[in-house]
């Protein structure tokens, strides 16, 4: 299927090739349309992929700061590295779509409903259930394409609480602003609208309101009070989108006493506290379409907030203003001005940044797609270095995330892997790391890759809620597997995949616990092997802080972080020590009202089979300026410190005092080579089966125990 996507190297838009998604349980498979382009976020995202790096620095500040913090603690070549991948890759654009359902899998909908979702530039989107709403048989597609910018406006007015005959200035007259321009009017309000664009500004009068040129000098101050007769205004609603710091103070200026300021576009923020001081004003940030924006249990789960507690959720608020559209209320067709085939939606996105009026613009799907979503594969550009296709090491990736584009793809073809297929359940993703590296083929449904015969390795980087799954249905189709930790999130999943990799002894199954393959590491278990005693070791992890709604942090989905990442420090301990762990104990920070506390924040003590011990210290409240990863282990009066898998000092050994590596190499390249090389050459696991169970097994206890 054809979608839409933008580039954040150099701004460009490319029409590109992608497999259709498949529909999860809960989401609904659309067949687009409509669309209506976002001039607002659209535009800034072609402007920022303009732009040169200086740039794009200026622009994200906030941004900038993290990179120099990253250069602190992992070096320049890796951040660069980071910065480097994270423009490469192409964003999807829009979220303004309307189509029709072709495959319903979420409760109240059905094949053949007519829907607006938050879908992007795609013949074929899916969608949650939450994020998609009905429309009434008299609201063409096209006006309905309007729905979720309209419903970002009316957030902004729900948030400002107008009441009926009071006096509400819009500035920045937009589409957002002159939807959000009919909404107040309807809702009974006199409207102000600020701008500088004649055209917008005469559009704002039919809609009922006065304006303001501010282009031909016109004072907003001196026409806010005549507006308000004197009494200052009851509440503005910024909706422009500029640096300037001028509008906050000029929307403060101009409101009465305890007025409303709510900021729905992108402004300045550097607030005079005076100007709202003394007149005790309001000022809020509204949040996209709604209450549950961004909150994974109601989009991504489905679980909708009881009525009588959140009157407007998102998806209410897109049925608002359907039911506007229904009655009359909103009128967007004058909102329209240019309308495009999807075969143009380069020249769609071209006019954001022209000098041309342009509002609203629509990209029409047509109807040539009606089996669309059938074509769940793609095939890439051949690579002329990899026609000829070996019997071993044929790889499928499952998963093209961050984490499998920037290291574990190049690391398997660093390997010498013959890179087969790629699978993202999007599509983008696939197809741009599939090209990037060469693969063969893009898929969008994994089931697809375990039929194929020629492949004999499946990599699993997907979340982590998935593994177990996919790495059952790998073996079942005799395929060998590596997976990113973890390898599954509950005992029972770890006993049944134990029970057939026993089963299956000729494949290879393997964990991504790379740090035991580390250069460092290699050197420390060289070093340890000379001394025959037990040994103490304490590993501090700086894990940083992530957001109790991280999906990482959810246990039906990334299981938390001691299952999600303590389980790389088991296992390079249980490495080092050369035995198994006989005992254990963890306590994690007690609850405290001020904190949004989970179980990042723990103390895991370990007791090995030889008598050695070790502590974790996974800390997920430290400063980001100090190393993430520092290992210090203690034995026969000899020490060793290992810093962030670059420095590594000795203290009391005869041979050994330092070592430094260039950049950070935490072992994951030579984890995958050896991996590779036991596939191809029917070797060994580089971790025996035994070894990657028992860590597993540890990590969920533990992360179990502290939940």
């Amino acid at each position: 299927m054809k979608q839409l996507l933008q580039s954040l190297n150099d701004g460009s838009t490319e029409l590109v090739d992608v497999p259709a998604p498949k529909a999860t349980v809960g989401s609904n498979l659309i067949r687009t349309s409509v669309t209506l382009v976002s001039a607002g976020t659209e535009r800034m995202i072609i402007e920022f992929g303009k732009g040169n790096l200086i740039q794009k620095a200026r622009s994200h500040p906030d941004k900038v700061k993290m990179v120099l913090e990253k250069v602190k603690t992992d070096g320049v070549l890796a951040t660069f590295d980071a910065v480097k991948s994270k423009l490469d890759q192409p964003v999807a654009l829009g979220y303004c779509n309307v189509g029709t359902i072709i495959q319903a899998n979420a409760n109240g909908y059905v094949n053949g409903d007519r829907v607006v979702s938050n879908g992007n530039h795609a013949e074929v989107v899916s969608v949650p259930k939450n994020l998609c709403a009905k429309i009434p048989s008299n609201v063409t597609d096209e006006a309905a394409s309007f729905t979720v910018l309209a419903a970002i406006g009316l957030q902004g007015i729900r948030l400002a609480k107008p009441t009926l005959g009071e006096s509400i200035v819009v500035v920045g007259l937009g589409l957002i602003g002159l939807l959000t321009v009919q909404m107040l009017r309807a809702h009974g309000c006199r409207v102000l609208g600020v701008d500088l664009d004649s055209t917008r500004l005469e559009l704002a009068r039919k809609f009922g309101a006065e304006t303001v040129d501010i282009s031909s000098g016109e004072d907003l101050p001196t026409k806010a009070n005549t507006f308000s007769k004197g009494a200052g205004v009851d509440g503005v609603l910024l909706t422009a989108s500029t640096d300037s710091n001028e509008l906050i103070s000029q929307a403060a200026k101009i409101c009465r006493q305890r007025g409303r300021i709510v900021l729905v576009g992108v402004v300045g923020m550097e607030l005079n506290r005076s100007d709202f001081y003394e007149k005790e004003l309001t000022f809020q940030v509204s949040c996209s379409y709604g209450p549950g924006r961004y909150d994974h249990n109601y989009e991504d789960q489905g679980i909708d907030y009881p009525i009588g507690l959140v009157r407007w959720t998102e998806q209410r608020n897109f049925e608002a203003v359907l039911e506007m559209m229904s009655t009359g209320a909103l009128d967007v067709a004058p909102l329209i001005t240019h309308r495009f085939e999807l075969i143009d939606g380069k020249k769609a996105m071209d006019l954001l940044t022209s000098r041309d009026h342009a509002l609203g613009i629509l990209l029409n799907f047509g109807s040539e797609c009606q089996s669309i979503e059938k074509k769940r594969s793609v095939a890439l550009s051949v690579d002329k270095k990899n026609l000829f296709q070996p019997t071993k090491g044929v790889v499928t990736f499952l998963g093209a995330g961050n984490y499998a584009g920037r290291t574990l793809i190049p690391a398997f073809k660093d390997a010498g892997a013959y890179l087969h297929t790629i699978i993202s359940s999007g599509g983008v993703s696939a197809v741009h790391f599939g090209k990037k590296f060469g693969f063969q083929h893009a898929y969008s449904d994994y089931s697809l890759a375990l039929e194929e015969d020629s492949v004999d390795t499946i990599v699993i980087a997907t979340r982590h809620n998935t593994h177990a799954q996919q790495v059952l249905a790998a073996l079942r189709a005799d395929k060998h597997v590596f997976c990113e930790k973890p390898l599954c999130l509950t005992l029972e999943e770890l006993d049944e995949i134990e029970q057939e990799a026993i089963l299956r002894p000729h494949l290879k199954l393997c964990v991504g616990f790379n740090r035991r393959f580390a250069p460092h590491t290699k050197l420390v278990k060289s070093l340890l092997s000379q001394v025959n005693l037990p040994k103490s070791f304490v590993f501090t992890v700086n894990a940083g802080s992530i957001p109790k709604q991280h999906w990482t942090q959810v246990k039906d989905l990334g299981g938390g972080r001691i299952v999600g990442e303590v389980c790389h420090y088991l296992d390079l301990l249980r490495h080092l020590a050369g035995c198994p762990i006989s005992d254990w104990h963890a306590v994690c920070m007690d609850n405290h009202p001020s904190l949004d506390i989970s179980n990042d924040k723990a103390i895991i003590s370990l007791k090995f089979e030889d008598g050695s011990i070790g502590v974790i210290n996974y800390l997920a409240n430290g400063h980001n300026k100090i190393s993430k990863e520092r290992l210090e282990i203690f034995v026969d009066g000899r020490a060793l410190m290992l810093d962030n898998f670059i420095k590594l000092k000795g203290y009391g050994w005869k041979n050994f005092t330092n070592s430094r590596l260039w950049k950070q190499d935490k072992g994951q390249n030579m984890c995958s080579r050896e991996f590779l090389n036991a596939v191809t050459s029917g070797g060994n696991a580089p971790i025996p089966l035994c070894e990657v169970v028992e860590t597993s097994r540890l990590s969920i206890q533990i992360g179990d125990f502290l939940l």
